[in-house]
């Protein structure tokens, strides 16, 4: 399938979820031998307008960054390009109308990728029509196509593509030794480490050590509350580490604890699961976390610190494991295969097989 991605924005210049998502799914459609160019400003430094890298051409629409010439000129080489489909994010929202356009005249259908995390601008018409103009939308989680809906989507045109995972690369790492509880989140103003730490100061008279991995603005205060929580000596802060050690991490802790305020999907407490990790998740109104683990045996959901605390203790009575087969359903490569089956899907919506 010859699939044509949009993407004003590119992980060289912002590395963002939704951003790594949208390219993500480039090189594993390629990799799955689809014909993929990511329309996108030209991040590379010579006169070419094309860059190969691992299978995915990468098409530069501008030199600069200038999203008026870029939405000018993006209509134009889809046309040329005659993809089977046109698929792009819905920020910002000038992106979606001339992908729109380049789609009409490519007479191929749009799909968007709606992440959760967009900045969408507060007129109503402006999101309508966002969410009004691709043949199909596709989210991350239930709790992502909700809010899609709410602003005006059709039910027939949203598909929940979850995040997926490198199941495989589990069994690469050896567990880390010495960590019971794991967590892991930007230290931002959404993380909640805060009730995670009540939680923990309640269990002071029992054994036990917790592992914080993420960094940000808020790390600081939070290893003070630590501290006067008095639970500093069996809490490290070990920093936004790569994925070997927060692997090594998860398949060594007992339990994994999810409290923070919003996630659109929780790809941490996924990876934490597949490896081997109890759940223990705080219901968030803003977060899908609760979504992995409605049917999951080793798994609490709770709603405050003291629950928390109990859940904790309570997960002692599952087995230590280092892995769980069960989640080798959210392998990269079985979650892929959902977007050549929403794109023909959609071809044929469109009248065109």
């Amino acid at each position: 399938m010859r699939v044509a991605l949009v993407a004003m924005e590119t992980t060289v210049r912002h590395d963002t979820p939704e951003n790594r998502r949208i390219e993500r799914v480039a090189h594993q459609l390629a990799g799955q031998s689809h014909d993929v160019t990511l329309f996108c400003p030209q991040w590379w430094n010579d006169y070419t307008d094309k860059r190969l890298v691992d299978g995915v051409t990468y098409r530069g629409v501008t030199v600069g960054s200038a999203s008026t010439s870029f939405a000018v000129r993006l209509p134009v080489l889809l046309a040329r390009h005659r993809p089977d489909v046109v698929h792009t994010r819905p920020v910002p929202p000038r992106q979606v109308r001339a992908a729109s356009i380049g789609s009409t005249l490519a007479r191929a259908p749009l799909v968007v990728e709606w992440y959760g995390n967009e900045d969408l601008p507060d007129r109503s018409r402006s999101k309508r029509a966002i969410v009004t103009k691709p043949d199909q939308l596709i989210t991350p989680s239930e709790l992502v196509r909700t809010r899609v809906r709410e602003l005006g989507a059709d039910d027939d045109t949203v598909t929940v593509i979850p995040e997926s995972i490198d199941y495989d690369r589990i069994q690469t790492v050896e567990p880390a030794q010495g960590v019971d509880v794991a967590y892991a989140h930007p230290l931002d103003e959404t993380a909640n480490i805060e009730d995670l730490l009540l939680g923990l100061a309640e269990l002071r008279d029992r054994d036990w050590s917790a592992t914080i991995i993420g960094d940000g603005p808020k790390r600081e205060a939070y290893e003070q509350e630590t501290a006067d929580l008095r639970i500093d000596d069996r809490v490290s802060f070990v920093g936004a580490c790569d994925r070997k050690r927060r692997l090594r991490i998860y398949r060594g802790a007992h339990a994994f604890v999810q409290t923070a305020y919003r996630e659109c999907f929780a790809t941490e407490l996924l990876w934490a699961l597949a490896c081997g990790c109890v759940g223990v998740i705080q219901y968030q109104a803003e977060s899908s976390a609760h979504e992995l683990i409605e049917n999951y045996q080793r798994s609490y959901q709770v709603t405050n610190p003291q629950q928390l605390a109990d859940a904790i203790v309570d997960a002692g009575g599952f087995a230590h494991q280092t892995g769980d087969q069960e989640w080798s359903r959210f392998d990269h490569e079985r979650i892929i295969e959902q977007y050549p089956a929403v794109y023909r899907d959609c071809r044929e919506e469109f009248g065109i097989r």
